[in-house]
């Protein structure tokens, strides 16, 4: 009887530790095979997880991870950060370069659908779908966070984030790695970049096998990316060669801080603006709702309406693993601000 009492409560405190390992673990990675909204198994291998980075492990970074559809031992390995900041990942892998995408449809209050895609990036290489920063999409804090959110501050986060993927996907450590990103990620991937060149050198092993950086339409400077609407605008012909000329002679490439005693090109700016009123500056060829307060079904950003209803689902909650309590994910630049409230929530 001693023994079997014994035996009892050597299985019971295994259980308990057991219960209390798999309950405060941080980092986690699970295989998906099929998501609401799209029938039958998913095309392609998608992986979701987090990993915990800072002293204790209190940033969670959610990632969405796709093999590639070629050749995977082989094949470039890519970080995708989208911008914002603030915007979740998920807006690249369903908008921008990957498999799936959200059926464009008038929203009913029904689950969206998924279709898939013709050109996506994960034909030729596997692709790391990262949010960040934290309080983006599906990441968040265990605590709260007491230094001020900063570009070269995510970049060392992002660079612990992409030690520890990779310390649990050593698989991949051989292959090309490529840092790719668009919009306000145009801050961060520089210092990212930087801070990857510089671990290889000085403390962080194995180091990791970095081959360059992609930029989509990044932001670099605010007062260089402004000047740069006006070649852009004449370039895609969105102004006449006249008004171009006229404001290159005039304003002699400074259309943002005019001088107010240079009324000749404040004009011309004045009527640059009046060239460009009804162009959506994300996508020049839609029609432009920014002004509008609810987002109509032909109005290019109404995507990223059907992808926050989508991935906020219980169900896609439950089939991506998120972890629970941390179901708020919103999409789209337009919607930044609204996802940067929630970058100190706690759960």
């Amino acid at each position: 009887m001693a023994n079997d009492y014994v035996s009892s409560s050597v299985l019971l405190l295994l259980l308990i530790l057991s219960i209390f390992f798999y309950g405060h673990r941080t980092d986690s990675a699970s295989v998906v095979e099929f998501l609401p909204g799209l029938d039958g198994p998913l095309p392609f291998e998608l992986e979701t997880g987090y990993i915990g980075v800072g002293e204790e492990e209190e940033v969670q970074l959610f990632y969405y991870f796709i093999k590639s559809e070629r050749n995977p031992k082989e094949d470039p390995l890519l970080l995708w950060l989208s911008g914002g900041p603030g915007c979740s990942s998920i807006s690249g892998l369903l908008y921008e370069n990957g498999p799936l995408t959200v059926k464009f449809e008038v929203y009913n209050g029904t689950l969206p659908s998924l279709v898939s895609t013709t050109y996506s990036w994960t034909k030729v290489s596997s692709i790391i779908y990262l949010d960040q920063p934290v309080g983006t999409g599906f990441s968040y804090s265990k605590t709260q966070l007491v230094n001020k959110p900063s570009d070269s501050g995510e970049a060392k986060r992002i660079h612990e984030f992409l030690h520890k993927w990779l310390g649990k996907h050593q698989e991949f450590l051989p292959n090309p790695f490529y840092v790719t990103g668009d919009s306000y990620s145009g801050n961060v991937i520089p210092a990212l970049v930087q801070e990857i060149s510089k671990g290889n050198y000085l403390c962080c092993k194995p180091p990791i096998n970095l081959q360059g950086y992609v930029l989509g339409n990044p932001l670099t400077e605010s007062e260089i990316d402004s000047n740069h609407r006006i070649p852009y605008a004449h370039g895609m012909a969105l102004i006449s060669d006249e008004l171009y000329e006229s404001m290159k002679r005039i304003c002699k490439g400074e259309y943002n801080n005019v001088d107010p005693r240079n009324t000749e090109c404040l004009k011309l700016v004045e009527e640059f603006e009046k060239c460009i009123d009804r162009i959506n500056e994300s996508h020049i060829i839609a029609p432009d709702c920014e002004e509008n307060h609810e987002t109509p079904p032909d109005c290019y950003e109404y995507r990223y309406l059907l992808t926050t209803y989508w991935a906020n689902y219980e169900s896609v909650h439950r089939a991506l693993h998120v972890n629970k309590g941390n179901g708020y994910v919103v999409t789209g630049a337009y919607l930044t601000l609204m996802t940067l409230q929630a970058v100190y929530r706690t759960i």
